[in-house]
């Protein structure tokens, strides 16, 4: 009996002329199991009209980048997301009435309302949301939360990262996503114990407080570490990306396993099987 040929899932990106656009667009013509067919950007991008795979770095791949978000969800079957909170909840809602109802989004940035937003959203789509689609920040995140849950009285929560100076977000989403991860090992809500800046504090540090400390240079693509401190010692568990593909990479994985699951809420967490 002959074989079935696989089908090829057709891929949509939105900010496919970005930084970790072109890179998924590169992870894409690596990968036999799905093709890019549309590539969304802002209206305002001075790239509109050029072909993506040229933007990229890559050959002429007949996809030219477009604004139409409707025009564009008509014709793929799941849209990966880097873009901006804004768009990104747009395009998610936009899916109701589209033949695309999967999206794979890694935006960070968001407000509390933006969350909630797209959070209610994606009730009615395949929605996976990761603030970080590597599979060693996924473990690192594992790894937080034990400790966390591990190490209570006495001990202090810091949560260190580095971008490069383009990044806008900060804390980035992969240090609140460490940061949700101590919180939920401690048994308490992120919003009641997080410190986003020490500048000007004259009071000693709380018990139970969990720290962030962003610093933004040159072109780093990501190093994130979590510091567990008592009076006598201190652990420290950490990430560093050393290649911005890496995310890329994830991402694309994301979408071949989201693709085809029933509508709901997921995460990398489910992708890896974690």
């Amino acid at each position: 009996m002959a074989e079935t040929m696989a089908q090829t899932i057709e891929i949509g990106i939105l900010g496919a002329d970005g930084r970790m656009g072109g890179s998924v667009l590169r992870a894409l013509d690596r990968e036999p199991r799905a093709k890019l067919s549309v590539a969304l950007t802002a209206p305002n991008s001075q790239k509109l009209g050029q072909d993506a795979g040229a933007v990229a770095g890559l050959r002429d791949v007949g996809v030219m980048l477009t604004s139409d978000i409707k025009a564009g969800l008509a014709a793929c079957d799941v849209l990966i997301d880097f873009s901006s909170p804004k768009a990104a909840i747009d395009a998610a809602l936009c899916m109701h009435e589209t033949r695309c109802n999967t999206f794979v989004t890694g935006t960070t940035g968001y407000t509390d309302t933006e969350e909630k937003a797209l959070m209610a959203a994606g009730n009615d789509i395949t929605l996976l949301k990761s603030g970080n689609f590597s599979l060693g920040v996924n473990l690192l995140e594992i790894l937080v939360e034990q400790a966390s849950r591990a190490l209570r009285t006495g001990w202090d929560i810091e949560i260190l990262e580095m971008h490069h100076k383009h990044k806008v977000d900060a804390p980035s989403g992969t240090a609140l996503m460490l940061g949700h991860a101590a919180a939920k090992g401690r048994g308490v809500a992120l919003k009641d114990k997080h410190v986003l800046s020490r500048e000007g504090t004259s009071a000693p540090r709380s018990e139970g407080e969990i720290g962030f400390a962003a610093l933004r240079g040159g072109g780093v693509i990501g190093a994130h570490e979590v510091r567990i401190a008592s009076e006598l010692e201190m652990i420290t568990l950490s990430h560093d990306a050393f290649d911005r593909s890496v995310f890329a990479s994830g991402a694309v994985t994301a979408a071949l396993w989201a693709e085809g699951q029933p509508k709901g809420i997921y995460s990398m967490k489910d992708v890896l099987g974690l």
